[in-house]
């Protein structure tokens, strides 16, 4: 039974998530504020987070910020009243999975959380990528784990699902809208934006000149490329 974390200031909506939630056989637990929520979070493990972005105490982006700098790659998918795509952006860009303006409907949201949770949960039973290295980057995918010769590396679920894809193309066009279809997956999508700053930060972990590419290489007027 795959566990969530309902992170909700709003009483009506917290509770009316938790009981359609469960109505679908998930765990849930709730937190009333973004602290309560990031207490619960470092204590207990999640299969996916849902998290406001407009809350007392701390914003979900701060949440979401504060978790990934921990290394927490639990997938994520936030919940405002904003409307404007650099909100959008800003959240994707900190490490979140998805994005729901509120008001939205139930049936779009449950729908949202079971392709998030089938797909993490296929990965993690069929993945059997193992270990890779990518110029100055060795990443274990079955551990959501990466490091160079200075340590450990950060890196959010997204990164290492782009990066997955990416190595799963080697020496293959991969375009923007390929990233965003098979990596996000839905109809209501990031912008091709969203694709090309993730890779800026892809190359920054990977690349001797971040500047001037040897790894992942654009392809211009399509998307990307990866060459170890």
């Amino acid at each position: 039974m795959a566990k969530i974390l309902i992170v909700e200031d709003e009483p009506s909506m917290r509770l009316g998530l938790k009981d359609n939630l469960e109505f679908e056989s998930y765990s849930v637990e709730l937190a009333i504020d973004g602290a309560e929520g990031l207490t619960k979070i470092e204590a207990s493990t999640f299969d996916l987070i849902i998290l406001d972005v407009m809350m007392p105490k701390m914003s979900g982006f701060e949440v979401c910020k504060a978790i990934r700098k921990k290394g927490v790659t639990t997938p994520i998918i936030f919940l405002t009243a904003k409307s404007e795509e650099i909100d959008k952006v800003l959240g994707l860009e900190l490490g979140a999975d998805d994005y729901l303006t509120k008001p939205f409907s139930l049936r779009e949201l449950i729908a949202r959380v079971k392709a998030i949770l089938r797909r993490t949960q296929h990965e993690t039973v069929t993945k059997d990528e193992g270990t890779a290295t990518i110029g100055r980057l060795t990443v274990d995918f079955d551990h959501y784990v990466a490091s160079n010769n200075e340590g450990d590396v950060r890196m959010s679920y997204k990164e290492f699902e782009i990066l997955q894809f990416l190595l799963n193309n080697q020496n293959e066009v991969v375009s923007r809208y390929d990233l965003l279809n098979k990596v996000w997956g839905y109809d209501s999508q990031p912008t091709t934006r969203t694709v090309d700053n993730f890779i800026l930060r892809l190359r920054q972990r990977i690349e001797e000149n971040p500047n001037d590419p040897k790894h992942i290489l654009t392809v211009h007027g399509v998307g990307y490329k990866l060459v170890k």
